[in-house]
């Protein structure tokens, strides 16, 4: 197994490479990133200019205006590194610097306030060459910092920043080592990278789809959102404030998709999967009217999302398994992003899970399109350790229903009796029929309205 170099070393590697040679901006949190290499020593063979831009009026002057208001944003930190990149080709020219790959390095970052009542977070990202006066290339990623100490988050960014210049030089042909990397030498629970986006020519044969999936696989992130053209979105920047609507499938390890049902009896044929891909998706479309119509909806003020749960399938798949997965996630994400869908990929097993990750956006309201086979097994003492159930189960309950979160809920025609089973009829387990009762009566779990009965799936 390969040692990983700590924090210096690493910098020190890039220090005693001559043809490495850029600019640190860091805005947010002290020049960390830059500390770390000029005390590793040797840092004039790779330091061209560090500087921080604190002041509004300053920062404002060298890089623009955000229109949003915010400095802490995807947008200033591509600012950043158009201003920096564009001035090193610009000033350091000539034989000196001939031989010179250049990067511009960059972060705005907010750390935990004095008050301890903001949201520590911040974008990171390097723009390199990998070849003298070659094209240059680009890492992006957002990271949520989890310490409960401001210095302790300045010192977690510090290595972050130099985990990034390293990733980018010494990992770049090998995303998934390089995504890996990224968290190097950080205690666990202390940063998430939620989102990471690369592009140049380095990365050619890379889509921000499969490079995101690796960090689910990490566990650095649970989820990820793309929208229809396959851009990675930032969660809190797509859905704060809004009125969500969320199509839950689930990805099977025999490379088909199972949106309705995990049955034995579900034929996993080509044909089915895409009978059962377009009956969900008209649930979808329905639910997501239903949803507008019940919380009086403009169409600005929603989001909707088609997710596609892994269960943590990633983490456990035999590793010759692995590059075959990963293709079939990209290969499913696309298909819903072909029919016009935002895409969530998660590493989300139930209902609650999701709602709590949302919760982080604090939408206004949010729903959740599901079938009722998994109410069903939500509600049913079998399918729990009995001696925990009814603990289990409120905490369940709490859990989603706490989130403003009302479930929409498709049905399926019983094969013999041809009955359609709905949220109604459904059977549950004796000691949850009061709470499921009251859930129901209270329309947290409701049934789409205005389907045919040709539209329904039997089972």
């Amino acid at each position: 197994m390969e040692l990983i170099p700590d924090t210096r070393r690493k910098a020190l590697k890039i220090n005693l490479d001559g043809s490495i040679y850029g600019t640190f901006a860091e805005i947010g949190a002290g020049q960390e990133v830059a500390r770390h290499f000029f005390m590793a020593g040797a840092a004039s063979g790779t330091i061209a200019k560090t500087m921080s831009a604190y002041d509004m009026t300053f920062s404002n002057a060298i890089y623009g205006q955000e229109d949003s208001g915010r400095y802490v944003s995807k947008s200033r930190l591509t600012k950043m590194l158009d201003h920096e990149y564009e001035l090193l080709t610009e000033r350091l020219c000539g034989e000196k610097y001939e031989s010179k790959t250049f990067f511009a390095f960059a972060n705005t970052v907010t750390t935990l306030n004095y008050s301890k009542t903001n949201d520590p977070h911040g974008w990171i990202g390097i723009r390199f060459q990998l070849a003298p006066q070659g094209e240059s290339n680009e890492i992006l990623f957002h990271v949520r910092l989890l310490d409960s100490d401001a210095s302790l988050q300045q010192n977690v960014l510090g290595i972050l920043g130099v985990n990034l210049v390293y990733a980018a030089y010494c990992y770049h042909g090998n995303p998934k080592a390089m995504v890996e990397s990224l968290a190097d030498n950080l205690s666990q629970g202390s940063v998430e990278i939620d989102l990471i986006s690369v592009k140049g020519p380095a990365f050619s044969n890379v889509d921000d789809i499969l490079i995101n999936l690796y960090l689910i696989q990490k566990g650095y992130s649970s989820a990820a959102i793309f929208n229809p053209e396959g851009e990675i979105c930032q969660a809190k920047d797509m859905l704060y404030k809004k009125y969500i609507m969320i199509w839950r499938t689930r990805y099977r390890q025999n490379k088909s998709i199972a949106p309705l049902y995990n049955s034995a009896t579900q034929s996993n044929t080509s044909e089915n999967i895409n009978q059962n891909v377009l009956f969900a998706d008209k649930m979808f479309k329905q639910a997501t009217k239903q949803f507008k119509y019940t919380h009086n909806i403009k169409d600005e003020e929603m989001v909707a999302l088609a997710e596609l749960t892994l269960n943590n399938l990633l983490h456990k798949v035999a590793i010759d398994n692995e590059n075959d997965l990963l293709a079939t996630v990209v290969e499913r994400a696309k298909t819903f992003m072909g029919m016009g869908h935002h895409v969530l990929i998660s590493d989300f097993s139930r209902n609650n899970q999701l709602a709590q990750y949302l919760s982080i956006c604090k939408p206004c309201a949010v729903g959740i399109t599901t079938n009722v086979v998994n109410i069903k097994h939500i509600f049913t003492a079998d399918n729990y350790n009995n001696e925990n159930y009814t603990n289990e189960l409120l905490a369940y309950v709490s859990d989603l229903f706490s989130k403003n979160v009302k479930l929409f809920v498709y049905p399926y025609k019983d094969m013999g009796t041809q009955e359609i089973i709905n949220s109604k009829n459904v059977s549950v387990s004796v000691q949850s029929r009061l709470l499921y009762d009251f859930l129901i009566q209270n329309n947290y779990i409701t049934d789409i309205e205005d389907y045919t009965d040709t539209d329904v799936i039997q089972l």
